[in-house]
This record gives C-alpha cells, sequence and structure tokens, in this order.
C-alpha cells in the first residue's frame, strides 16, 4: 500500500491499519519533512511560544518506526499511472502500489490583486511555511491579514496576544460569515477588536505596495507583513491528470473509493457526499473508516455532526454549519457575547447551530440532536 500525504490524515490512516493489519508493506510518502505535528496548532502557536521545532511531536524516522511503515521525504509524486499501477517520483524513480491513498491535504487559494508581485502575500499551510512566517515576523510589529474566516480569525487573536498590531480585510460585513448569523458575528468582531484587532470589514484591496495596502474605500492600511488566509482549495491535480472523477475535490464514495478501485482518498484533497470537509473530526473519522477497509473489513463511512471549536480566546465559539444549500433562517437567544443560534429548516426542524460565549460549552450536548452528515 501506498499512501501520499503525511498530514493528520495520512498518518492517522497509517496508524489506525497498522492496527489492524500488521504484516502489509506501507510506502507513506510527503513532499515535507514528514514530522508529526498538529497543524490546527498553527493559527494558535504564537500565544503558546510554540516554535517550529516544539510544535513537532515526532519526526518522520519516528513515525517510520513507530508505524513500521517506510517514509520517504522530501519526495513529490509527479504521476500516477492507473493502468501499470505505479507512481512516478520527482527524481524519475517509479513505485508500484497494490492499493493507493491520496491524502494529499489542500493548496491555499491564490490571492492576486494589482502590486502583488511586488509584495510577500504569506499563507501559512504547514510547519515549513510557518517556519518561515515566524522567523519574518517583527515584535511588536504590523501584520495585514486577508480574511476574516475561521483560520484569520485565529490567526489575528493569536498575533495580537504576543503583541503585533493586527489588521484584517474582508469583504463581508462581519467575521466568520459563511458560519455565524449577522449578531454573532458582529460580537466576535468587538471582542477581538477588544482584544487589539483592527478591522476593516466590507472592504477590499485593490492595491499593494510594499508596506502599503490600498482598500477601495481609499483607506491605506501599514503593515510590514501580510497574511492570507482566504480559504485552501483542495489538492486535484494529480487525480485529474490520471483520469480519476473530480469536482471540487478527488470524488469518493461511501467507501472512500475513488473511480478507480485502487485508488481512495481522504481528508482535504476528497470529496464525500456531504461535500469536502476541511475540518480535524471528519478527517479523523474517515481514517479510521477507511483502515478497516483496506484490512479487509469493508466499513461505509459515516458521520454524525461534528462541531467545529474556533479558537479565539477573545470569544469562545462553536460551530456546527447546516448541510450547503440547504434553506432555513437562524433563530437566536442570548444577548450580548452569550448567544445560542439554531438554523431551522422549513420544515422547522435544527439543521446546524452557532455558539458563543458561555453556550459554546452546550457544543457536544446539542450535536446530538442535529441529522448526520453522512
Amino acid at each position: 500500500m501506498v499512501i501520499v500525504g503525511s498530514g493528520l490524515g495520512g498518518y492517522t490512516l497509517a496508524r489506525e491499519f497498522r492496527r489492524l493489519d500488521r504484516d502489509t508493506p506501507v510506502t507513506l510518502i510527503t513532499a515535507d519533512g514528514g514530522e508529526s505535528y498538529s497543524k490546527p496548532m498553527l493559527s494558535a502557536a504564537f500565544a503558546q511560544s510554540k516554535t517550529p521545532t516544539t510544535l513537532v511531536m515526532k519526526s518522520a524516522t519516528q513515525m517510520a518506526e513507530e508505524l513500521a511503515i517506510r517514509v520517504l521525504t522530501r519526495t513529490r509524486v509527479e504521476a500516477l499511472d492507473r493502468a501499470a499501477k505505479v507512481v512516478r517520483l520527482g527524481d524519475g524513480t517509479v513505485l508500484p502500489y497494490g492499493r493507493l491513498v491520496l491524502a494529499m491535504g489542500a493548496d491555499p487559494r491564490p490571492y492576486r490583486v494589482d502590486g502583488t508581485d511586488a509584495v510577500t502575500v504569506h499563507s501559512v499551510n504547514d510547519l515549513d511555511d510557518y517556519a518561515v512566517w515566524r522567523d519574518g515576523l517583527i515584535p511588536g510589529g504590523r501584520v495585514l491579514l486577508i480574511g476574516g474566516g475561521l483560520i484569520g480569525c485565529e490567526f489575528a487573536n493569536d498575533l495580537v496576544a504576543v503583541g503585533q498590531t493586527v489588521s484584517v480585510v474582508d469583504p463581508f460585513p462581519w467575521p466568520l460569515g459563511r458560519l455565524l448569523p449577522e449578531e454573532m458575528g458582529k460580537e466576535l468582531a468587538a471582542a477581538l477588536a477588544g482584544a487589539g484587532v483592527r478591522f476593516h470589514l466590507g472592504r477590499s484591496v485593490i492595491r499593494l505596495e510594499p508596506g502599503k495596502a490600498h482598500l477601495d474605500d481609499g483607506t491605506m492600511v501599514p503593515f510590514e507583513k501580510a497574511l492570507s488566509a482566504i480559504g485552501l482549495l483542495p489538492r486535484v491535480k494529480l487525480a485529474a491528470e490520471a483520469g480519476l472523477t473530480v469536482d471540487k475535490g478527488i470524488m469518493v464514495d461511501g467507501f472512500l473509493r475513488t473511480s478507480d478501485s485502487d485508488v481512495f482518498a481522504l481528508g482535504d484533497c476528497a470529496q464525500t457526499g456531504a461535500g469536502p470537509l476541511p475540518f480535524v473530526l471528519p478527517l479523523m473519522a474517515e481514517a479510521k473508516t477507511l483502515a478497516r477497509t483496506l484490512a479487509g473489513d469493508e466499513t461505509i463511512l459515516r458521520l454524525p455532526a461534528l462541531p467545529v471549536v474556533v479558537k479565539t480566546p477573545a470569544l469562545p465559539v462553536a460551530v456546527c454549519p447546516p448541510a450547503p444549500g440547504v434553506h432555513g433562517s437562524w433563530r437566536i437567544e442570548g444577548e450580548g457575547p452569550d448567544r445560542k443560534a439554531l438554523f431551522l429548516g422549513e420544515d422547522g426542524r435544527a439543521l446546524g447551530f452557532a455558539l458563543t460565549g458561555s453556550f459554546a460549552a452546550e457544543r457536544q450536548a446539542l450535536a446530538k440532536e442535529m441529522p448526520d452528515l453522512l
């Protein structure tokens, strides 16, 4: 078996598979250093004084020994030949597989405006990115943060906690616009502003020059470092070039099989019946389910409602968004920062929720009342 990707999906799959099958040879290929670390920690690492070194839990060598697998680091898969059942590596090596698992994750969505050729706009999507970003920050410096979604809010809260001056620019009128109703989004904005975050909401950057961002309302925002947090795009190029069915992600069935019965996909690069699921809990469930199938016990993926905790200490937030495309409206109770919102479908049934402040502690109990994802 060959696994492409050493993120949480790839290593969790390898670990779960080894619990069931100690004998099948497993090779894991990764374009980075293959370290085991918590990727969700990257957006909350500064306030905890985490360096790239201290974020690492185990090296690639340790993971290989622990899981009895082969790990190829700093190695890129350039092509997948499904007819020959081999992957072609960047150095020209051809590696055969019996079953192949694509756990390649996602890439930061490209950010381009007038002037981006002259200004470095960082993104932090892995440990290597974090190392570059962290080393370049000036103590007490000014950060332009583009994007007020989940990752943007987490980075903003983390950066102001260590004394950075953070300016967030987002075209939506409130942060977490896709996850929170307006009243709760504005409470989050107020809480983050109270912690020191400067918001430019309903605004867009139209031009960048070194040290200056020009917004569409004429405002000029000064900065030393710029960070884009405008979302991720599943890595589908390898699969598409191999003729696998792709949409937003690599299409998989209930067993996480792609359109080739010997090729599977999970995590951020995959698209299940519930759409792409770029969160930790679904990924863990996918890895455990797929491990059983690969070990000979075909198991269909079942996913209950899985709440997401947003790492914003300024205001605790937990969300369980309704399925994409469903119609309904929010019903909100509470006041100030302590609010509870249920997303009600047209039949009055609760299909999702958003919780802030003291209500965030209800997320697990409330999740049991929500419809299953799959």
